[in-house]
């Protein structure tokens, strides 16, 4: 049975109480996470995510609700006594401190041996690269260099809980790449058990062991990147994770991990597991962009014509207007074999069956 080293039960944080500038930014929050785990908290901005790891940290304190460390419920314990440290957006380093001496910032507090210092920062300074640079001001640094020293600072001290607050967002795209990489590859070879937060959905697709995904202070779902993406639990989660499309369709049967739906004027199988629809009940059919192909007219499950196309190299993101009026955007790989469709082109629809999810009406 796993270990659960994290836990949030019931979690409620209401700024300004009983004020008329109430906000309730985490709303009957429930999570636990387990030993060596990496969760993320993704959300769009006011989701409660940043508030639910603040908590967790000790800078906020739940209105109600608890939270445990390693069993431990700490709700009014200070962060200095948490056993947990955070990597911040703003890297948080001592400009007037080298890196030897920021990264030994919280074993020189916790008053240890000085040998043991000196091989400690030694190490995680390796672990990310940075061997060589002890004695270089961190203000002579990329910013990819600070961030590496930031998570060197937070790791050193060997926490319960590593805490990343959006660590990321003042990157650019292909330093963010690399230092995910590295972040997750630290992360697994120490077994640290770490709570990320972030809204970029690619970076937590790519780090984490599961995803949490907010909205309105509230849990939506929670899951792997594949469970979350092929399988969304609501509307928001599909609309919010990657792209998608949303068609209505009427449910004909539904028996056995089998639905059959009357979608395009036509009847269609959608295998998913769990499926309890009921006849004649309204469904929204979650189409992927990626999961449709474009054919023939009389090859397809409906006719379209393109509205526009959006080249980007090695994709072109088509929106195609459908029988009823409807809209509908398909993402076609490699355009330079298939060849640019031009506006008002008459095209087939064919939908990917093993890739659709359907979703209760308005869920």
């Amino acid at each position: 049975m796993a270990e659960i080293i994290v836990r949030f039960e019931h979690v409620v944080k209401i700024f300004a109480e009983g004020t008329r500038r109430e906000i309730r930014a985490v709303d009957d929050f429930s999570l636990d996470v387990e030993r060596g785990e990496l969760i993320t908290l993704l959300g769009p901005s006011g989701c409660g995510k940043t508030t639910s790891l603040r908590i967790l940290a000790g800078f906020e304190f739940p209105t109600s609700g608890n939270v445990y460390i390693d069993g431990r419920l700490v709700n009014d314990v200070p962060p200095q006594k948490r056993d947990t440290s955070m990597v911040f957006q703003s890297y948080g380093l001592f400009p007037h401190m080298t890196v030897f001496e920021n990264v030994a910032y919280g074993l020189k507090v916790r008053r240890r041996p000085k040998r043991e210092i000196k091989e400690r920062v030694s190490e995680v300074l390796a672990l990310v690269g940075l061997e060589g640079l002890e004695d270089r001001s961190v203000g002579q640094l990329s910013g990819g260099q600070q961030q590496r020293v930031a998570l060197c600072r937070a790791i050193v001290t060997q926490p319960k809980v590593l805490l990343f607050d959006e660590p990321l967002s003042n990157l650019d795209a292909k330093l963010r790449k690399g230092t995910r990489e590295q972040i997750r590859r630290i992360q697994k070879e120490l077994g640290i058990t770490s709570l990320y937060v972030t809204h970029d959905q690619a970076e937590a697709m790519s780090i984490s062991d599961r995803i949490a995904v907010m909205n309105a202070g509230r849990l939506q779902q929670l899951g792997t990147a594949e469970e979350i993406y092929a399988r969304p639990a609501n509307r928001f989660v599909a609309d919010f994770i990657g792209e998608a499309n949303f068609l209505t369709a009427k449910v004909l049967a539904c028996q056995g991990g089998v639905v059959r739906i009357h979608l395009f004027d036509k009847e269609i199988e959608v295998h998913q597991d769990g499926a309890a629809f009921s006849p004649g009940e309204e469904v929204d059919v979650v189409v992927r962009p990626e999961a449709v192909d474009l054919v023939p007219v009389d090859e397809g499950d409906t006719s379209a014509e393109v509205l526009f196309s959006h080249y980007t190299g090695s994709v072109v993101l088509y929106a195609l207007r459908l029988p009823d009026g409807g809209r509908l955007e398909v993402q076609v790989a490699n355009p330079q074999e298939r060849g640019l469709l031009s506006v008002g082109t008459q095209v087939g629809v064919r939908l990917h069956r093993r890739s659709l999810h359907l979703l209760p009406k308005g869920s």
